[in-house]
């Protein structure tokens, strides 16, 4: 059997609909439907079973054989500062199943964040460049930390994922992507809004490492054929590209509206990146060799995706 926390959600959800490509249904959901509107996106899903993320916890002794866990379940909100609600999903709850995998002797495959780098311009896994602005950051680096003093020898994989965005991802409300931010407000206000100047950068042109979620899944699937491999990777494309562009290919899928540009808000100075671009040498030298969507394919296909599913 393999295992999805966080099945229900943006990342989860796509590895559950990728595995399905593959033939693959003997799964088990984790997560928690607090939030119900999440259900939409395990619809046309197939899957053996779904438990909730707490019950889960207290079951872990009387599952029988397990291939892989994709640990994509936290809280994902950079702006939440409650330190103890954070470690308690984010460090706590990880530290269970990976030691609960390495007892199974199944791959444990898990999100980290490049949350982890803060506002460092160099975004390369090594300590030198790890330098988080929020707990949610902190969170993810401790377990990183953890994984690199206590993996010993089934294959464990930590990805630290950058600016994801794509199908899936309509429940995450704040936290959502710009993609979708901005085509929701084209639709709502006929404009995006973008983020004045800041940082030393121009009106939009603060840069992020995006990546098309199907690349992700695809990755993540990538790992679990290879399971040799074992190590924390940057999960982006390697290529940053400003928030103008994400924009101007919202606005040429739907061929009207106009970028305007708002003050950039008061709380999210000295923490917010400003820049972000994946360093994927880790991942060269293990042979991963995928081809990524850059922004304008990306969010193309995101677009088609939605406009196909609000017929």
């Amino acid at each position: 059997m393999i295992i999805v926390t966080g099945g229900a959600g943006f990342i989860g959800s796509n590895i559950v609909h990728a595995l399905n490509l593959r033939g693959e249904e003997n799964i088990l959901v984790v997560d928690d439907l607090t939030d119900g509107t999440k259900f939409k996106n395990l619809v046309d899903l197939k899957f053996k079973d779904y438990i909730d993320k707490d019950e889960f916890l207290l079951k872990l002794d009387s599952l029988g054989k397990i291939k892989a866990i994709f640990h994509e379940g936290a809280c994902s909100d950079t702006t939440e500062w409650n330190g103890k609600y954070m470690m308690e999903n984010n460090y706590e709850y990880s530290k269970k199943l990976f030691h609960f995998a390495e007892n199974k002797k199944a791959s444990f495959i898990y999100a980290s964040s490049a949350a982890v780098y803060g506002s460092n311009t160099i975004c390369k896994v090594d300590p030198a460049y790890e330098q988080p602005l929020n707990v949610y950051g902190y969170s993810k680096l401790l377990f990183d930390n953890y994984v690199r003093k206590n993996h010993k020898s089934n294959q464990v994989v930590g990805l630290r994922y950058f600016n994801v965005y794509g199908p899936r991802e309509f429940h995450k409300n704040k936290m959502a992507s710009v993609a979708f931010h901005c085509h929701n407000q084209l639709l709502s206000e006929g404009k995006v809004k973008l983020f004045e100047g800041s940082g030393g950068y121009d009106n939009g042109e603060q840069r992020r490492d995006f990546i098309y979620v199907k690349d992700v899944a695809a990755l993540n699937l990538w790992f679990l054929d290879n399971p040799e491999t074992s190590g924390i990777f940057n999960l982006g494309t390697g290529r940053s590209q400003s928030f103008n562009e994400v924009a101007h290919a919202v606005l040429k899928w739907h061929g009207k509206g106009e970028i305007v540009y708002i003050p950039f808000p008061e709380q999210l100075k000295n923490r917010y990146q400003h820049f972000t671009e994946a360093d994927m040498s880790l991942l060269e030298k293990v042979g991963c060799t995928h081809t990524f969507k850059n922004v304008a394919s990306g969010v193309k296909d995101y677009l088609d995706d939605l406009a196909s599913k609000s017929l």
